[in-house]
């Protein structure tokens, strides 16, 4: 058995063959003309977390096409984008951002301690005007500077999970009802 990279699938095609592929090289392909109108990040993450989902979710290394497709489509969807053979429409949700890194320059002395604070309020700040997708980005960078560190290591690991962790939290807490979905990157 050969093993894949780790941003790869095994995709069946519907003639029955099997291809390993990086799971963005099919997302780039899949969406074609449509993927010009996007933002790379944008279609980095969707492919990344259809990987996830496939992988560490479902536990599958072998996905076919269309299964790949569908869930790319419903994670462009959950970003408020609504692709068509031609080009993407405008965004359907309201998205709003909030910069992790930002909040450490607010934070003061006491900096994690400090930052958790800082980041309720954000949080609660950023759905006082009722998104449907909350962005939280800087994750990377606010980590390895809470923690002093020039270099990612199981330390930030752990923290960058904890922070994960507290926004979901956080977001499940205050949502009032309303669905929201929560996109952080690094």
């Amino acid at each position: 058995m050969i093993l894949l990279r780790h941003d790869c699938l095994v995709f069946r095609t519907s003639s029955g063959d099997d291809i390993p592929c990086s799971a963005e090289e099919v997302t780039v392909e899949l969406l074609g003309d449509s993927a010009h109108g996007l933002e790379p990040h944008i279609i980095r993450n969707a492919a990344l977390a259809v990987l996830h989902y496939f992988k560490s979710e479902l536990g599958r290394t072998t996905v076919s096409v269309a299964e790949f497709s569908k869930a790319l489509e419903s994670a462009l969807r959950a970003l408020g984008l609504q692709i068509s053979a031609n080009h993407p429409s405008p965004p359907l949700v309201r998205v709003v951002e909030a910069d992790l890194h930002h909040l450490i320059h607010r934070g003061g002395s006491g900096l994690e301690l400090a930052f958790f604070s800082l980041l309720r309020e954000e949080l609660r700040r950023q759905l006082a005007k009722s998104p449907h997708v909350l962005r939280l980005r800087g994750l990377r960078d606010c980590v390895k500077q809470l923690i002093g560190s020039r270099r990612w290591n199981p330390r930030c690991r752990k923290l960058n999970d904890q922070i994960v962790d507290y926004a979901r939290n956080c977001l499940r807490a205050d949502q009032g009802g309303r669905p929201h979905a929560l996109l952080v990157l690094s």
